[in-house]
């Protein structure tokens, strides 16, 4: 067969088909093997830059996003959408995680999660490596990976990066441990509500999971973490992965959580938002903003832009030293839409102040092609502050927010309140100022027995609160029939609302017509609590 040659009549080794594997795996369009010897080694046919670690670290080459693997200078957006979508396709048919003991003495800072492809016809679970070792069993070509035959095949195991033994590409493992599910794959379950227990966690006994439990439970006391924490995805994600890593595993140490690891989350971050963006231009998105005080009284302004794809931090202002008109929040707006592209941002979002309805106006004139729509958590908010405000609601919100006040103030008549309830508190926050005021009600017109109970017990007629002017007028608000029956009437007019809040501010956004629906139903139910009622009643 005669040698490729190049328009100049010379060997041009990048069409020469023995430099290229015997497969149908995209990235040998873009690829070929410098030297024979070497095909671990893959150079690129559009910048010429040649790299280890076979063909799948070229295809990351050619997506991008990749800290091991720099992005082709010569790529066009075209081939880097098609092995962006290509290895994004792969990672999610692949199998499961493999742990693979590694006698390297290389420090383990850089590892990387690679993919080794299992012989199809081995029964002992034999490890193809490399090309040199894939020479070694080749029966006939065959697909490599990013085909459907090979994704089968294709397992992730924990392996550092840099120079592989051949010790290293022998399976080690059973087959149990080679079909297992990844830990987000299992967490995924387990939120899921259809995770069902290992054959190995179900013969642990209760004292040995006690043991782990209090451990658990150790660190979070010593090092004051949240509780709610535990409830966090990537906790669970890490203490799954740790499982699986088995006996042994040394967790990072400070400088690898405060550099290498920290500096590796960038990365991770700058290439979700590439995605982001990627959606942001195929489908367009909405810019939201949320301002907000802290605790040093600043007043910051939130920048979050939503898509298909999902909700996506951009940064915070401090516009405490300014004043928050129109002109200035329209100002503000539009920088951040020049940010990300005007022919990007179809709509946005803000709370339904006269300042921000203002600015909203401001904008769409100066943009004809964008919409301005208030957050409909803010405008059920409004809604729920106006009903608050009425005479009949008032007083009774007033006198509640009395009771629990006072409670709160004093340790004993707490704690005795708390075993009145089971250990129920009686304050419940919510996503907005005024719907915790309804749910508080709410709290208290469940326990409502437990309180009278608590205000006419020994605990409380032997306390010296009982005889002050605050404890009596407490003791005459929770004893009244006048302030739970105006408390139900609370409830009839709220609940219905809090029903709309609460899917609204969920984290799974309803479509408009699902928020519309859901108000007509609100408003008809409200309707037919009051129906024998005087509008007079509420004035």
């Amino acid at each position: 067969m005669a040698s490729p040659v190049s328009a100049g009549g010379d060997y041009d080794p990048k069409t020469d088909p023995a430099r290229k594997a015997k497969s149908n795996d995209p990235g040998w369009k873009y690829g070929y093997w410098p030297d024979l010897q070497n095909k671990d080694k893959v150079a690129c046919i559009l910048c010429g830059k040649e790299f280890r670690g076979g063909i799948k670290r070229f295809k990351q080459h050619l997506a991008g996003g990749y800290g091991d693997a720099k992005l082709c200078e010569e790529v066009t957006s075209e081939i880097r959408r098609e092995f962006t979508g290509y290895i994004k396709g792969s990672k999610r048919k692949r199998a499961k995680y493999v742990h693979e003991s590694d006698n390297d003495d290389d420090d383990d800072d850089g590892e990387e999660i690679e993919v080794v492809e299992v012989a199809a016809n081995e029964g002992q679970g034999s490890v193809v490596g490399p090309a040199s070792q894939a020479s070694k069993v080749q029966p006939k070509p065959k697909p490599s990976s990013g085909t459907a035959a090979k994704r089968k095949q294709a397992l992730l195991s924990f392996k550092p990066s840099g120079k592989k033994t051949q010790a290293q590409t022998k399976a080690t493992k059973s087959v149990v441990e080679m079909l297992r599910k990844s830990p987000e794959e299992m967490v995924d379950e387990r939120l899921s509500g259809s995770y069902q227990p290992t054959i190995v966690a179900t013969h642990k006994t209760k004292e040995e999971k006690s043991y782990v439990d209090k451990q658990w439970a150790l660190f979070f006391y010593e090092c004051g973490v949240p509780f709610n924490a535990a409830a966090a995805r990537q906790f669970q994600i890490a203490i799954e992965a740790t499982a699986q890593y088995g006996s042994g595993y040394i967790p990072p140490s400070p400088y690898q959580l405060g550099e290498p690891l920290l500096q590796e989350a960038v990365k991770d971050t700058s290439t979700m938002r590439e995605d982001h963006e990627r959606a942001w231009k195929h489908y367009g998105c909405t810019l939201m903003s949320d301002g907000w005080s802290d605790r040093r009284g600043r007043h910051l302004i939130n920048f979050l832009v939503n898509s298909p794809v999902g909700t996506y931090f951009l940064g915070s202002v401090d516009a405490s030293s300014e004043v928050h008109d129109a002109p200035m929040l329209a100002d503000l707006l539009e920088k951040q839409i020049e940010g990300i592209g005007k022919d990007k941002v179809v709509q946005i979002i803000t709370d339904n102040g006269a300042n921000y309805k203002a600015a909203g106006k401001l904008l769409m004139e100066r943009m004809p092609s964008l919409f301005w729509s208030p957050c409909a958590a803010h405008c059920l908010d409004l809604m729920l502050e106006e009903i608050g405000n009425l005479k009949a609601f008032k007083k009774p919100i007033t006198r509640a927010r009395r009771v629990t006040t006072f409670i709160y103030r004093h340790g004993r008549i707490l704690a005795a309140m708390r075993e009145k309830t089971g250990g129920a508190d009686l304050v419940r926050p919510a996503a907005t100022r005024f719907a915790t005021s309804f749910l508080t009600l709410k709290s208290l017109h469940k326990h409502k027995d437990a309180l009278k109970a608590l205000f006419v017990s020994e605990t409380w007629t032997g306390n010296k609160l009982a005889k002050t002017k605050a404890g009596l007028d407490v003791h005459d608000i929770v004893l009244s029939t006048q302030f739970w029956n105006s408390v139900e009437d609370c409830l009839r007019a709220s609940a219905p609302l809090l029903i709309v809040l609460r899917v609204v501010d969920g984290d799974e956004k309803p479509a408009m017509p699902e928020v519309q629906a859901l108000m007509d139903q609100a408003k008809e139910r409200i309707n037919q609590s009051f129906a024998i009622q005087s509008k007079k009643t509420f004035a």
